[in-house]
């Protein structure tokens, strides 16, 4: 896949305050989930979506804030673009940006979908034993078939899993976002089962969701809207007729969804709210002081 990029001299790259702050290295993104809400009018993008905005500047402009820092915190990066598209293969800026978090002694949360984050693996594991890293993984479809028209331009559910597996064997403490559910499309009662089993097996810190469905806006609703209409026809119609114009668009099965949640999450002692699990993401615990010469 060819990637199509500008770059641009950003003024800023730290947003946030308090005890954890996220960054965007990129925005935009090649992945093409068919439901991403950074596609939305109110982001203001100048560009098209995969056309991406390269902040070239990124690493500079961090290493210039985390020096300002009177405390160490955690530093997220994933939020609104993907840090490990396809561009990052040649670019490396999350890495370099890994890199000078490291250097200063912040801890690292990173949001992504992609097993390019291997690639990092050491470095993260490095973060984890200096101060702490958390990595958060997206999870939604665990049907192969129906992870390649969801999220087509990324490696499946399974890998991921593997990704997860992996991380818990180095130590790094791993989040899983169960989200978007998308109604009646991978709002079964198997699909939650079968991706929650998985994060009890490779040993999960925590499980976020917002209620087993999922949100559209200006922008977003009408790239998502011509998916349906070309993966699946009729659908756009039964949406419209269920939730009309809406913002949040439950499961009809929410509630029985929310109740395996809890359980699966519970019986493999997981934490299972968004509170609970930012709360974990976000705090940087005092119990890695800087050794001094007099410590040796």
């Amino acid at each position: 896949m060819v990637d199509s990029m500008h770059f641009v001299e950003s003024k800023g790259i730290l947003t946030g305050s308090g005890g954890h702050y996220g960054m965007n290295v990129y925005r935009g993104c090649t992945h093409g989930c068919i439901y991403c809400d950074s596609r939305s009018r109110c982001y203001q993008f100048t560009h098209p979506f995969e056309d991406i905005e390269v902040k070239q500047n990124a690493p500079e402009l961090l290493e210039k804030a985390l020096k300002s820092k009177r405390k160490k915190c955690m530093i997220g990066t994933g939020a609104m673009s993907d840090p490990y598209m396809h561009c990052e293969e040649e670019l490396r800026l999350t890495r370099r940006c890994l890199e000078i978090i490291l250097e200063n002694g912040f801890g690292a949360t990173v949001q992504t979908k992609s097993d390019r984050i291997f690639q990092d693996i050491d470095l993260l594991s490095e973060i984890n034993h200096s101060a702490k890293c958390v990595v958060q993984m997206t999870l939604t479809t665990y049907d192969d078939d129906l992870c390649r028209i969801l999220e087509p331009n990324v490696c499946n559910t399974k890998r991921r899993i593997e990704v997860l597996e992996k991380m818990q064997e180095r130590g790094i403490p791993t989040v899983v976002w169960l989200t978007p559910i998308l109604p009646f499309i991978n709002d079964t009662k198997e699909n939650i089962t079968a991706i929650l089993n998985e994060c009890g097996r490779v040993g999960v810190k925590g499980v976020i969701d917002f209620g087993m469905g999922l949100t559209l806006r200006d922008g977003d609703r009408e790239y998502y809207y011509a998916a349906l209409d070309k993966h699946f026809p009729g659908m756009k119609e039964r949406y419209i007729k269920r939730y009309g114009n809406a913002y949040e668009l439950p499961s009809p099965k929410a509630k029985e969804l929310i109740g395996i949640l809890r359980r699966i999450c519970k019986d493999n002692e997981i934490l299972s709210t968004p509170d609970e699990c930012f709360s974990f993401i976000q705090d940087l615990p005092d119990k890695y002081p800087q050794m001094s010469i007099f410590d040796l």
